[in-house]
């Protein structure tokens, strides 16, 4: 147990740092001084499990977890994706956005969706495996799914099973946006 400290102290600066926390962020956080982190992370101290505790409290993880993830292999998740980060997928006037692209094994297409006026997915119905949902933010949309044809206005959802057959139409004069998720492909 001799490299106990210092592996408290390189393990909470990897982590603090995986956080994107500076050590005064944590320091606040934690409701401890600057100092103690730093005294903490530079093996100055070995902190008494209690006041560990609390300044793992401040990133927040578990102290069992602190002492068994496995650091090395844990790198930062993207969270955010800037407009410049989501590639367009759509065609003929409709814009479709993907949110999240270098998500590694995502199980879900979030879109941003753009129709201009008299835009549509298209004379051919969509039909494929999964479900899908959304929300239209803005503007009005006509929604068929099989024989039935709905019209949408902003704040109105939907959800179905998309082996139905299924259209998106904007038969309006202003753009129509909506928000949308099913599965990848």
């Amino acid at each position: 147990m001799g490299n106990l400290n210092v592996d408290v102290g390189e393990r909470l600066k990897k982590i603090r740092e995986i956080k994107g926390l500076s050590q005064r962020e944590l320091a606040k956080k934690a409701g401890v001084t600057n100092s103690t982190i730093s005294m903490i992370e530079k093996n100055g101290v070995s902190p008494s499990v209690s006041s560990l505790k609390k300044v793992l409290s401040g990133i927040p993880i578990s102290i069992g977890d602190f002492f068994t993830l496995d650091l090395e292999n844990l790198q930062p998740e993207q969270v955010v994706y800037r407009v410049a980060e989501q590639p367009e997928l759509g065609s003929d006037g409709v814009s479709l956005k993907l949110i999240g692209a270098g998500f590694k094994d995502r199980i879900m297409d979030v879109m941003h969706e753009t129709y201009p006026p008299g835009a549509d997915t298209g004379a051919e119905m969509l039909q494929h495996e999964g479900e899908e949902g959304g929300v239209v933010i803005r503007g009005e949309v006509e929604l068929t799914v099989g024989l039935e044809v709905y019209q949408l206005k902003a704040g109105d959802g939907y959800y179905f099973s998309s082996n139905r057959p299924h259209r998106f139409r904007n038969l309006s004069d202003q753009d129509c946006e909506i928000v949308s998720a099913n599965p990848p492909g």
